[in-house]
C-alpha cells in the first residue's frame, strides 16, 4: 500500500523517520509568525507541534551541525541526501 504524505508547505520540508510506520517531520517555516514549525506526523494525521523562535533556529542549526561534526568525524557543510527527503506529491 502506498503511503499518503501531507502537502509540504512552501518553506519547508518533511523528512522520514527510519522506523517507519508512516512517520515524518514536517519543517515548515512562517515568517509572518516569526516561528519555524517543527510537527510530528503519522501517516496524514498530525499528531503534535512545536513553534520554534525565528530568533532560537541558529542555535539549533549550531547544536545540530557541531553534533554530526562530533558523530562523523566530517568537517565541511551538510549535504543531505535527497531520496531521505520527502517531496511534495511523493
Amino acid at each position: 500500500m502506498r503511503r499518503v504524505h501531507p502537502p509540504l508547505p512552501s518553506a519547508g520540508a518533511a523528512y522520514l523517520d527510519p522506523r517507519g510506520d508512516g512517520r515524518a517531520l514536517r519543517v515548515s517555516w512562517h515568517s509572518e509568525a516569526d516561528v519555524v514549525v517543527l510537527s510530528l506526523w503519522r501517516d496524514n494525521v498530525c499528531t503534535g507541534t512545536f513553534q520554534l523562535a525565528l530568533e532560537d533556529v541558529p542555535g539549533l542549526v549550531d547544536l545540530l551541525s557541531a553534533r554530526y561534526r562530533d558523530t562523523s568525524g566530517e568537517e565541511g557543510s551538510y549535504q543531505p541526501d535527497p531520496l531521505r527527503r520527502v517531496r511534495d506529491g511523493a
